[in-house]
């Protein structure tokens, strides 16, 4: 065989082994970035007769194990968070480079997701991806509505499982990166992570916000919002609300109606319902009947006598009963008739157990929860009025929901945890961004670019002062 013959098919040869090799998707994980692996022998010009040695499928010096956290098509490359050092790196992609789901099955750039968590092999002398798999060690749990999240602790409670959130956690909405903050307990998220961590988290299904419009004849009835919640009509409410379309029950002294309204994202709703009628006054008489029989009674938020007919406008109330080594009672019911009776019974608990928390919620509403910026942004909590920041509202334990609009402004929405302490707690949130001119919020970025995020929201200074 000539020499020339030789070289020929010498290179038919290697020109099918490493179309070969593109059919699969092979990756090593790493730890850190960067971290030396061994990889294929190079080919050798001996080898191959040629003056030109291929920079195949195996040519890499680097594996890692990573979350997507930016990728552009346009360009080419791909952002990378090594999960240990918490550092990202940018590698492009070439015809060479190889992508594939968990299974195996080839990718499209397109279709690897920010927030998922890849195995990559690659060079890192020229930054060039070799491969790139979304690891087979990796968990999704998708569609996600029931879940607890701990900022505070830095835990996610998912069903009986409890997941740890790491420092590096990436939050994301609509292809956007967020602050873990913007999380609101409505929101549909899917989770991804790796044993007990969880690396990324996504909306899935986010929040809008619902306004009233001339509401004043139905300030104290009530509103159904479809079947997710019942809220007391108050004036100059915000309400946060999953995105969708509901039909909304107004309702007082049996008078009101049904409206359907639709909840986009990031958006502010209005709902006018001055067309609705309230009937003229009707009233009703309960009989109350309490176990036990010196339990506080409590209807719309004052206090009543039990001990004769209660008198109630017809419509909806809300019925606090509470009592010393009972457990709190809080129901609804509704008058539609000249008289009635209702028998209600609470459930023994731990007397000084009962007695330590409520004297503990009087102490901890002596201390202020402070909300001193965005500077002149309408502040809600958890729906209702607050005032104009700078403002401040009691402190109470719990979960509950910041609401800050400005006219001109998208309206954003932080998810607190307040803690038992006894001290004043400050919250400093990021200014708010100008609305788009279409929709009345941020114009969103292209779903594949994530956006810079402004330092998160946390309390800023504390002090033991009233």
């Amino acid at each position: 065989m000539t020499e020339r013959r030789k070289r020929t098919v010498t290179e038919i040869l290697m020109l099918a082994s490493a179309l070969g090799l593109l059919t699969a998707c092979s990756v090593m994980p790493g730890g850190q970035a960067g971290q030396p692996v061994p990889s294929a022998p190079p080919v050798s010009l001996e080898q191959s007769g040629t003056g030109f040695v291929p920079a195949g499928p195996n040519s890499y010096d680097s594996a890692d194990t990573a979350v997507v956290v930016k990728r552009d098509s346009e360009a080419g490359t791909v952002t990378l968070l090594n999960l240990d050092l918490g550092r990202t790196y940018t590698l492009s992609v070439e015809g060479t480079s190889r992508l594939c789901d968990k299974y195996g099955e080839a990718l499209s750039l397109e279709q690897i997701r920010l927030g998922d968590i890849v195995d990559v092999t690659f060079l890192r002398s020229k930054k060039k991806l070799n491969t790139m798999q979304v690891s087979p060690s990796s968990w999704v749990y998708a569609s996600a509505s029931r879940y607890e999240i701990d900022l505070r602790r830095g835990e996610v409670t998912i069903g009986e499982d409890v997941y740890k959130l790491t420092d590096d956690t990436l939050y994301l909405s609509q292809g956007m990166r967020i602050e873990a903050m913007e999380l609101n307990p409505v929101d549909v998220l899917t989770f991804k992570g790796m044993g007990s961590s969880i690396y990324s988290i996504e909306v899935e299904q986010g929040h809008g916000y619902l306004r009233l419009k001339n509401e004043e004849k139905f300030i104290g009835g009530y509103m159904d919002i479809g079947q997710i919640s019942m809220r007391r009509i108050e004036e100059d409410m915000l309400l946060t609300v999953p995105e969708g379309r509901y039909e909304i029950k107004v309702s007082k002294r049996g008078g009101g109606g049904t409206k359907e309204v639709t909840i986009r994202r990031g958006e502010e709703t209005t709902l006018d319902i001055g067309d609705l009628e309230v009937p003229e006054i009707e009233y009703g008489t309960i009989l109350f009947t309490l176990e036990p029989s010196d339990a506080k009674l409590y209807i719309d938020g004052e206090k009543a006598d039990p001990s004769a007919p209660v008198t109630l406008e017809y419509g909806l109330h809300q019925v606090i009963l509470r009592a010393n080594g009972y457990q709190t009672m809080t129901t609804y019911i509704k008058v539609a008739q000249p008289s009635g009776g209702l028998a209600l019974t609470l459930d023994a608990v731990d007397a000084d157990k009962e007695n330590d928390e409520q004297e503990d919620q009087e102490r901890l509403a002596q201390y202020k929860v402070f909300v001193d910026a965005p500077a002149f942004a309408e502040v809600y909590l958890d729906g209702n009025y607050v005032g104009i920041a700078p403002t401040s509202f009691a402190k109470s334990e719990g979960s509950h929901i910041i609401t800050l609009r400005r006219s001109g402004c998208e309206t954003r929405s932080y998810t607190i945890s307040v803690d038992r302490e006894y001290k004043d707690v400050t919250y400093s949130f990021a200014e708010l961004l100008p609305a788009s001119a279409d929709t009345g919020t941020q114009a969103p970025e292209a779903a594949a670019t994530p956006t810079p995020v402004p330092e998160p929201a946390t309390p800023v200074s504390e002090s033991s002062g009233a």
